[in-house]
């Protein structure tokens, strides 16, 4: 029995493993946000002191504290004093969430953070997709989910 030869489709080469997308598509290596601070003093308290973050460095401007990074981990944040250009009642972190990832034991955390002093929008609960979570929000309104993986 014959049988015809069809057309050879050329194949499109694999690309190598690890190889790029092209044109290259955006890659970050690490993310520091910045929040705008009412009060500076009491925003790097309520982290300092109530969510256990680690100062960093410190800005002045002709001798005025402007701003500091704060540390947890590997994670860094950006404090800064508010200007009030945009007006002194200007809401703040609307629209936005900041979620933070840990191995640490969440129910921990969120006791300790309770214990001193802080006060969470959502207790530890499991998620549907696995994870436990809580919920607490800064001095300013920024608001912050802390996740556990399970």
């Amino acid at each position: 029995m014959a049988t015809k030869k069809g057309r050879s489709k050329k194949k499109t080469p694999r690309p190598r493993l690890g190889a790029r997308r092209q044109p290259e598509t955006l890659r970050l290596r690490k993310l520091t946000p910045g929040f705008t601070a009412s009060d500076l003093q009491r925003s790097m308290a309520f982290y300092r002191d109530v969510l256990g973050f680690v100062i960093g460095d410190e800005w002045r401007e002709n001798g005025t504290l402007s701003g500091c990074e704060i540390h947890a981990g590997s994670v860094t944040f950006m404090l800064n004093q508010d200007d009030f250009k945009k007006g002194r009642d200007r809401q703040k972190g609307i629209g936005t969430r900041i979620w933070c990832h840990t191995a640490q034991d969440l129910d921990k955390i969120a006791a300790e953070i309770k214990a001193r002093g802080g006060e969470l929008d959502q207790e530890p609960q499991d998620m549907p997709w696995g994870d436990r979570v809580f919920m607490i929000s800064d001095p300013d309104g920024f608001k912050f989910t802390f996740v556990q993986a399970r």
